[in-house]
């Protein structure tokens, strides 16, 4: 018998940003100021602390690549992580961009293909591309310029989700300021208006088939698009709202259900960093 709740508490966490579906009913969840990675169960409905970061590190977007034991992480100020899902082990660390008072790059979402892993930056007009081997051997990671509607900076979160189908081409990329989708051609930077989708402070992407799901952090829900063969144009054909979420970035697909993760940043008047009395990840029909 399934648990009766629909809400997973990570225990200890003082806050939440990425999220990523593992094998079978294992979820993974990062700690943003703390940088701590949790695995959890969906079918039990538990989380668990499984890597405590050295001091100094931050986790925001997520991808396991269970193809390769690799967990891949956007670090927010100009670092991306890889630990090892196994152990827990750092297996690399990359410093993708600028750290400092004046500039600092925001390293967010993160998705990884057969090829690579690609990384958003929200803070200006790039991605990030780290190669991975046919034996899971990482190489020097590559900044990709993006041109085109995708490439305008119009507020403080720019380029965040990032998605594609396996083969990784294109990359679908929502920007958070704007409130549109785009996709972006991942070797030239190229960029394209995905048309008909109005999704207002939009944060993580999860992609099935045609089907997009599109969080929407501010806002407090989850739109599911329908694309167009193509990817030229979309329809929002559903909108998936729960009395539990509160300022969701990121969700993970399985089966048949969402695990969506409140990042709470909607708390930042009460504290500096935002803090609230628990995260929890939300379960909802998808």
């Amino acid at each position: 018998m399934a648990p009766a709740t629909d809400v997973i508490v990570l225990p200890g966490a003082r806050s939440a940003q990425g999220i990523a579906s593992g094998a079978g009913d294992t979820f993974y969840c990062g700690d943003l100021f703390l940088g701590h990675i949790y695995r959890g169960d969906l079918r039990r409905r538990t989380a668990e602390l499984f890597i405590e970061v050295p001091a100094g590190r931050l986790s925001m977007g997520m991808w396991a690549d269970l193809r390769h034991g690799l967990l891949f992480v956007g670090g927010a100020l100009g670092w991306a992580y890889v630990y090892d899902l196994d152990t827990g082990a750092t297996v690399a660390t990359y410093q993708l961009g600028t750290v400092g008072d004046l500039a600092t790059t925001v390293v967010n979402k993160v998705f990884v293909a057969e090829r690579g892993a690609y990384f958003s930056d929200s803070s200006s007009a790039v991605i990030y591309f780290v190669p991975i081997g046919p034996a899971g051997e990482l190489g020097p990671a590559s900044t990709i310029p993006v041109t085109g509607p995708a490439a305008e900076i119009t507020g403080e979160f720019n380029l965040n989700g990032i998605i594609a189908a396996e083969a990784g081409e294109p990359l679908i990329m929502s920007h958070t300021s704007n409130g549109r989708l785009y996709t972006v051609d991942p070797a030239t930077g190229a960029s394209r208006l995905i048309e008909g989708v109005d999704v207002p402070v939009a944060d993580g992407l999860v992609l099935e088939g045609n089907h997009l799901w599109v969080v929407q952090n501010r806002i407090h829900q989850v739109s599911r698009v329908r694309l167009s063969p193509d990817l030229s144009s979309g329809v929002v054909e559903a909108v998936i709202t729960h009395d539990a979420f509160q300022f969701p970035a990121t969700a993970a697909l399985f089966d048949d259900c969402l695990a969506v993760l409140n990042a709470k940043s909607d708390t930042a008047e009460t504290g500096d960093p935002p803090t609230a009395d628990e995260y929890e990840v939300v379960i909802v029909e998808r």
